[in-house]
């Protein structure tokens, strides 16, 4: 979520074409290609899929799945590809069982992806621009599935990724368990009108604000969000802003991603944070890095945490 993306150019041995069909010296992955799912390769295919670049056209259930997003990998496992999918980026750690290497979601190397063989990879926008061609050079159908804008955009996506791989009915399940959990927590939520939010990164202070995905979950709720004046300065929806800034702006929640080991304990040791009213009066979360900054199958616990957040605030 927001952090900057460096760009790699993609290092293409001349094996690498070689490596799709047959593997170039051997391959890392040397498992069959999984059963076809749904009833074969040929039923329902070929399908359409809207991705970041247009309209793709997958023409038989793919085998060979590789995903290069944490958010994707976890809403394959869940819509029920899990047997199709052969291998994930270094960062895709949820689900346990997923099949993770050392390949960087940002600075992809076009050959290790290749020794997978894959007919179908899924990238996000932390890829590399050129990515998405090199695949297509080798005959391999990518989807590029951007972070999310907004909760249907994440609806969106899932079904999208049950469509490219056989599963439309579970990728649909999926949505409605999503879609119903979220709306009860919506509906459960203390109002926050008169409330405000601060969500950090990170202890460099980098902010979330309403123009993020997260933001819009907190306008959701009804929160104001404290970073979006720092955002307007800055002109990016992550700003990073100064401790001064924080205390003086006294939010009435404050949420942390576990990654930096903050709590309501930790960051009392901040100059001047213990002026903050919800640092001494229950108005700190914690959630999981991965669960806040991803907007797949996980997003209710998210969504979860902010809610009894609220709800300590409201005491």
């Amino acid at each position: 979520m927001g952090s900057r993306r460096r760009w790699a150019a993609l290092a293409v041995a001349p094996c690498v074409a070689g490596a799709l069909a047959a593997g170039c010296g051997g391959s890392d992955d040397d498992r069959p290609a999984s059963s076809a799912p749904d009833g074969g390769a040929r039923a329902g295919f070929p399908v359409q899929v809207r991705d970041a670049n247009g309209v793709v056209t997958v023409r038989r259930a793919p085998r060979r799945v590789v995903s290069l997003s944490p958010t994707a990998t976890e809403t394959l496992f869940a819509v029920g590809a899990a047997g199709q999918v052969v291998a994930v980026d270094e960062q895709s750690n949820y689900p346990k069982q997923a099949p993770r290497t050392d390949i960087s979601p940002s600075q992809p190397n076009l050959e290790a992806i290749a020794r997978y063989r894959p007919d179908l990879v899924v990238i996000s926008d932390t890829s590399p621009p050129d990515l998405a061609g090199g695949l297509r050079k080798l005959a391999v159908t990518v989807l590029e599935e951007p972070s999310a804008q907004d909760l249907d955009d994440a609806y969106d996506q899932i079904r999208d990724l049950g469509t490219a791989t056989g599963h439309t009915d579970q990728a649909s399940d999926v949505v409605k368990r999503m879609r119903t959990k979220l709306n009860e927590l919506f509906a459960r939520a203390p109002s926050g009108a008169g409330l405000s939010v601060y969500h950090e990164l990170g202890p460099e202070l980098y902010a979330a604000s309403s123009g993020t995905f997260i933001g819009g979950i907190y306008r959701r709720l009804g929160l104001d969000n404290v970073a979006d004046k720092a955002a307007r300065k800055s002109g990016t929806d992550y700003p990073q802003l100064s401790s001064e800034y924080v205390v003086s702006s006294d939010p009435d929640l404050i949420v942390f991603t576990d990654c930096c080991r903050q709590s309501a304990a930790s960051v009392r040791t901040r100059a001047g944070w213990d002026a903050i009213e919800a640092v001494s009066d229950g108005g700190v979360t914690t959630v999981d890095a991965d669960v806040a900054s991803r907007w797949g199958p996980r997003l209710p616990q998210f969504v979860a945490a902010v809610v009894a957040g609220l709800e300590r605030v409201e005491r």
